[in-house]
C-alpha cells in the first residue's frame, strides 16, 4: 500500500506511526515488501517436542501443581484477564506455542510489504478483541481530478468518522470528556504497582478503575479500530502520486490560516476539521484549530503543536501524511500521532530514504518530543514514557519497514502493552539499536540501596519496555482496594532481521508483570542483549514472558541484579530460548538465571545449538517453593562457569536434578 518506512497509529487510545522511504525518485504504486521472510518452522512447538520426555517425568508433579493453582485464576485481583495470558498460565506449551503464532502471523503480514498495511493492523486486532467492524473500504479515485480526489478525502473522513461514532455511541457527554481528559493522567503517571495510599491516590486508583470500566464495557473498541484502517488508506501512494499534478497552483497567501506558512496547493474546511495539501516546498504547520488531515507534498517541512494527534473528544480523529523531505515533529505533550477517544495517525513517506530522528525535553513534568527527518538512510527515535509503540486502552503501533535505526525511550515504550492495551514496535530490518534505560528511577532503590544516587553503581531504573505487557497492581490487604487491579496488556517487539542491540532497565525484553503478556522476537541476525532485573524472558505475578531469537551468534549480557533469561517468579511463565546452531556467549556474570522460578513459577530457558560459553552467579534450572526451572542446552561443546561456590561440575553430556523441579541438560 505504502513505501513509507515509518508510521505510528493509536486508538480510543490508539497511536500509529508508519515511516520509511521508497528508493525511487517518484512514489510507487505499492511498497516492495522487506527482505527477510518470518521463519516457516515456530521454534516453540519444536523445542516442546525435544522437551517432552522430561516434562513426563522430572516435571510432571510440579507442573500439575502450577496448573491445578492456576484453574482458579478467574477469581483472584486483576480485572480484564486476557486469554493470551490465561491460556499459557493454565497450559503453558500450547499458550506460548499460540502467542508466538499470532507474532509470527503478524510478520508475515509486514513482509508483505506495505501493501498489507491495514492487515498488520487486523492481525493485531483479532488476536486481541477480534476483527475490526470495517465492512466497506472507500475506492480509490479512478482519475486525477481534483473534485474527484477531494472527494476521497472527505468521504475517507466521513467514514473514519462514522466508525468512531459507533465505537463510542454507548458514552455519554460526560462519560467522554472523562475518558479524554483521565487518559492525559494515564500516559503522565502511569505505574504498575501502587502500595502507599493516601486519600489523594485512593481517588486516583478510583478514577482508573472508572476509565477502565468505560473503555471495556462501553466503547466498541473493534468499531475503533475499522476508523484506524479507514485513515490509513489515505496513505497509500496509488492515489497520492495523483495529488502533485491535480493541485498545481499555490493559494493566495489571504487564503491561508495563521499558523501555516509556505506553498499551500489545498485548504478544505469540513465537519471533522481542515484538510490541508502543502506543495513540495518548505512548510510549517502550527495551526490553533482542528485539523483533520494534512498531506504534504514534499520539502523540508516544520510540524509544531498537534501532529495527527486528537484535539479534543469531539475532533478524535486526525492524520499527518508527508511525501518527502528532512521534516521536523516538535509536538505538543500528548501531540504525536496520539489518539484520545479517537485515532492518531502519522506517515512519513520519505522519498530519499530519510528517517525521523527524535528528540525530547520535559517541561513542567510534561513531555515534549522534537522528531527529525534526515537523509541519512538512519533513524533516531528518541522519547520518554508511553512514547510511540506503547498504548493503554487500544493499540499503539510503531512500524518500521526500512533503515539502520536507533529507538531510544525512557519507559513504558518500544512494545509496551499497558491495561486493556496493545503495543507493538515491529522493525523490519536494517541494524538497529534499542535503549530503555536511566530513566525511571526504580523502586527498589528504596529497599536496597537507600543511600544511592543516579550514577551509583548499585542505583537502579525500570523500563518496562521492549516487549513487556503489564498491568495495575493495587497491592493492598483491603479487598476494596484489591477489586481495583487491573490486568495487563500485550506488548510486542518484533525485529524481522539485521545485527540489533537492545540495552534496558528493569522488568523489559519479553517480560510480564501481574497478567501482562510479553512478547519479544527477533528473528535473524547476530544480535547482543543487555538488561537487567527481570529481562530476557521474564515475568512476575501471574505474568507471561517469551523471549525468542531465531538465528545468529548472539551475546547476552546483564547488570543484574538478579533474575535475567528465562526467570519466573510469582505464578509467572516465561520462555527464553536461543534457537538455531549459532556460538553464543551468556556473561552473565553479574546476575542468576538461565532457567530460575520461585513461588510456583514456570521457567524454561533454552540453546538449540552451537558452541557456547556461560557464566552466571548461581546453578542453572533452579526451583523453589514448589516452581518449574529447566536449563537445556540441546546440541554442540560448551563450556559452563558458576561464580558461587559449588560443589557440582557442569559439563556437556550431563543431567543434573535440583531441588524438586529444577533440573540442568546439557545435551
Amino acid at each position: 500500500m505504502m513505501t513509507s518506512r515509518w508510521m505510528h497509529v493509536s486508538a480510543a487510545f490508539l497511536f500509529l506511526v508508519i515511516a520509511g522511504c521508497s528508493a525511487g525518485p517518484s512514489l510507487s504504486p505499492v511498497s516492495p515488501a522487506p527482505s527477510i521472510s518470518p521463519p516457516s518452522d515456530p521454534v516453540v512447538p519444536r523445542i516442546h517436542h525435544h522437551l517432552r520426555e522430561w516434562f513426563q517425568s522430572a516435571f510432571s508433579e510440579n507442573q500439575a501443581k502450577i496448573i491445578q493453582a492456576h484453574e482458579a485464576i478467574d477469581t483472584f485481583p486483576g480485572r480484564y484477564k486476557h486469554r493470551l495470558a490465561v491460556q499459557p498460565l493454565r497450559d503453558p506449551w500450547h499458550g506460548l506455542a499460540h502467542l508466538e503464532s499470532r507474532a509470527l502471523l503478524v510478520a508475515k503480514a509486514v513482509s508483505s510489504g506495505g501493501s498489507n498495511l491495514n492487515r498488520v493492523l487486523d492481525v493485531l486486532q483479532s488476536s486481541w478483541e477480534g476483527s475490526s467492524t470495517l465492512d466497506h473500504e472507500v475506492p480509490f479515485p479512478s482519475s486525477h481530478a481534483p473534485h474527484e480526489l477531494l472527494e476521497f478525502m472527505v468521504t475517507s473522513l466521513d467514514q473514519a468518522a462514522s466508525y468512531r461514532s459507533q465505537a463510542l455511541a454507548a458514552l455519554t457527554e460526560s462519560d467522554r470528556r472523562f475518558l479524554f481528559r483521565h487518559s492525559a493522567v494515564l500516559a503522565n503517571d502511569f505505574t504498575p504497582q501502587v502500595s502507599r495510599f493516601t486519600t489523594e491516590k485512593v481517588a486516583s486508583i478510583e478514577a482508573t478503575a472508572q476509565f477502565a470500566t468505560l473503555f471495556k464495557e462501553r466503547v466498541d473498541y473493534r468499531a475503533l479500530v475499522a476508523s484506524a484502517q479507514t485513515l490509513v488508506r489515505l496513505a497509500d501512494e496509488r492515489w497520492l502520486s495523483r495529488l502533485l499534478d491535480a493541485f498545481p497552483t499555490p493559494l493566495p497567501s489571504s487564503a491561508i490560516p495563521s499558523g501555516l506558512t509556505g506553498d499551500v496547493r489545498l485548504i478544505h474546511h469540513t465537519t471533522h476539521g481542515l484538510i490541508v495539501i502543502g506543495g513540495p516546498g518548505p512548510n510549517t504547520y502550527d495551526m490553533d484549530q482542528p485539523v483533520a488531515l494534512i498531506i504534504d507534498l514534499g520539502g523540508d517541512d516544520l510540524y509544531r503543536g498537534l501532529i495527527g494527534a486528537s484535539s479534543d473528544e469531539d475532533h478524535g480523529n486526525a492524520a499527518v501524511i508527508d511525501l518527502s523531505g528532512n521534516d521536523t515533529y516538535e509536538a505538543a505533550p500528548l501531540g504525536l500521532a496520539t489518539g484520545r477517544l479517537g485515532v492518531g495517525l502519522v506517515v512519513d513517506h520519505c522519498r530519499q530514504r530519510c528517517v525521523p530522528a527524535p528528540d525530547w525535553r520535559r517541561r513542567r513534568r510534561l513531555r515534549r518530543y522534537r522528531y527529525s527527518a534526515r537523509h541519512t538512510g538512519k533513524r533516531h527515535l528518541y522519547g520518554s514514557a508511553l512514547d510511540p509503540g506503547s498504548c493503554i486502552a487500544g493499540l499503539g503501533l510503531l512500524l518500521d519497514l526500512e533503515g539502520h535505526d536507533r529507538y531510544d525511550a525512557q519507559g513504558f515504550a518500544i512494545g509496551f502493552g499497558g491495561p486493556l492495551g496493545v503495543g507493538a514496535a515491529i522493525d523490519a530490518g536494517g541494524d538497529d539499536r534499542y535503549q530503555c534505560v536511566n530513566g525511571l528511577p526504580s523502586a527498589y532503590n528504596a529497599s536496597e540501596a537507600p543511600q544511592a544516587k543516579p550514577g551509583d553503581p548499585s542505583f537502579q531504573y525500570d523500563c518496562f519496555g521492549l516487549g513487556t505487557g503489564a498491568g495495575f497492581r493495587v497491592f493492598s490487604k483491603q479487598r476494596a482496594h484489591q477489586a481495583m487491579s487491573l490486568a495487563g496488556g500485550w506488548g510486542l517487539l518484533l525485529d524481522l532481521g539485521g545485527r540489533d542491540h537492545y540495552q534496558s532497565a528493569n522488568f523489559s525484553q519479553g517480560m510480564g508483570y501481574f497478567w501482562g503478556i510479553g512478547t519479544f522476537l527477533d528473528l535473524d541476525g547476530d544480535d547482543e542483549y543487555q538488561a537487567a532485573r527481570y529481562g530476557q524472558g521474564a515475568s512476575a505475578h501471574y505474568g507471561v514472558g517469551m523471549q525468542l531469537d531465531y538465528q545468529g551468534n548472539d551475546q547476552y549480557r546483564s547488570i543484574g541484579p538478579y533474575y535475567n533469561k528465562g526467570v519466573s517468579w510469582d505464578h509467572g511463565v516465561s520462555l527464553a530460548i536461543d534457537g538455531g546452531t549459532g556460538n553464543d556467549l551468556y556473561a552473565l556474570d553479574a546476575t542468576n538465571g538461565l532457567g530460575k522460578a520461585n513461588h510456583m513459577g514456570w521457567a524454561i530457558m533454552v540453546d538449540e545449538g552451537g558452541q557456547d560459553r556461560y557464566t552466571t552467579q548461581s546453578r542453572f534450572g533452579e526451583a523453589a517453593e514448589e516452581s518449574l526451572a529447566g536449563f537445556f542446552d540441546l546440541a554442540g561443546s560448551d563450556t559452563y562457569s558458576i561464580l558461587a561456590a559449588t560443589p557440582v561440575q557442569l559439563s556437556n553430556g550431563s543431567t543434573i536434578p535440583r531441588s524438586p523441579g529444577g533440573l540442568f541438560v546439557d545435551r
